[in-house]
């Protein structure tokens, strides 16, 4: 093994010129690394993105959402589905249906009343088209367990290749709202 030794002395000026310059593009690599950090850590605004002003509305939301989520919990069928025949299916089909149903009059009793800052009418009514979307989603995982007689799986919308259940549960869990986030109840 050679060890080469750097001599400044007997190295070229090109030779200096490049290790000064690799040292200064480490050394400013370093301090912008370390600038983005302590600008995240200590100064960058902690507020969620979806967040918004009217409590109240919030509030009373999440109070509808945790009796729909009751309503929804009468329903547990907790037998398993494995081989069995199609008429066991479309029962689970019309059990999707009526949670469906309850989470659809829990949408539209979360939207009858519009918040009162600006951010949250702005927003409420996205959320809204994002639940509606993920609703009809439903209805048609239904209608192809009714059609089918198999147990199949549920497949949502993406948009943007995040599925619509995540865009709805991060405005729930923003606005702290958690029963108000899509039910995972469709898992096979």
């Amino acid at each position: 093994m050679q060890t080469v030794d750097h001599n400044p002395k007997t190295d070229s000026p090109d030779k200096t010129a490049k290790r000064l310059i690799v040292r200064a593009l480490l050394a400013l690599l370093v301090a912008g690394f370390a600038t983005f950090w302590i600008w995240a850590l200590f100064f960058a605004s902690k507020e969620a993105v979806n967040r918004i002003d009217d409590r109240a509305w919030a509030e009373r939301g999440e109070q509808i959402c945790l009796q729909a989520a009751q309503d929804r919990f009468e329903l547990t069928d907790l037998r398993t589905i494995v081989d069995v025949g199609p008429e066991l299916i479309r029962e689970r089909a019309d059990i999707v249906d009526r949670a469906t149903d309850i989470l659809e009059h829990m949408v539209d009793d979360l939207v009858a009343v519009t918040p009162t800052d600006e951010k949250g009418q702005q927003i409420v009514p996205l959320w809204e088209d994002d639940y509606r979307v993920y609703l009809q989603d439903r209805r048609n995982f239904a209608d192809q367990l009714r059609e089918t007689g198999e147990n199949k799986a549920f497949y949502e919308t993406k948009i943007e290749a995040i599925p619509i259940s995540e865009r709805i549960a991060t405005f729930a869990g923003d606005n702290e709202m958690p029963t108000c986030s899509p039910p995972y109840d469709l898992s096979r």
